[in-house]
């Protein structure tokens, strides 16, 4: 099985952008980040946590749209280091990032548009609750045979571990 995994941005309240890595055959948010920029250091930060967090297959894709933060040196270091793979998407098309555009509407009206954040520490905070105990534990997907995608996820590594 190969994964890929596709980051996505978009400013959150208290002034924060938010990277975040989606394993595109759980649709398991495994890696994000959060700051008042989009430098490559705060994407890295995000490819960083999802590896030292998951199993990631080797040579992993990473998809991206084609942000200065995704194809400059910095980051291609960091994704060979990873032994992943960067792949970007045709000028114009959105269809490439559909599931981290999906993504970040869930986390957008599901939670980021519905609260009000006193702290840029206070959104960080809110925002990593919301993916690890809501989006990946408990939000089902009708992708996903409606599970969530800690249940596929945890099917996957069972068939591996049977196999």
């Amino acid at each position: 099985m190969q994964l890929r995994i596709t980051p996505t941005s978009r400013p959150g309240r208290a002034g924060s952008t938010s990277p975040s890595v989606i394993d595109c055959c759980t649709k398991e948010c495994i890696g994000y980040a959060l700051a008042d920029h989009m430098r490559a250091d705060l994407v890295i930060d995000a490819l960083q946590m999802a590896a030292r967090n998951h199993t990631l297959a080797d040579g992993a894709i990473f998809h991206s749209d084609r942000g200065t933060q995704y194809t400059c040196e910095a980051f291609a270091r960091a994704a060979a280091e990873l032994d992943i793979r960067r792949s970007v998407g045709r000028t114009g098309s959105c269809f490439d990032n559909a599931q981290a555009e999906s993504f970040n509407a869930a986390l957008k009206v599901e939670r980021v548009n519905r609260t009000v954040y006193p702290t840029r520490e206070h959104a960080r905070a809110d925002v990593a609750r919301y993916i690890e105990f809501r989006y990946n534990s408990k939000r089902l997907h009708s992708a996903l045979g409606y599970r969530t995608p800690k249940e596929v996820h945890n099917e996957f590594l069972n068939e591996q571990f049977a196999a």
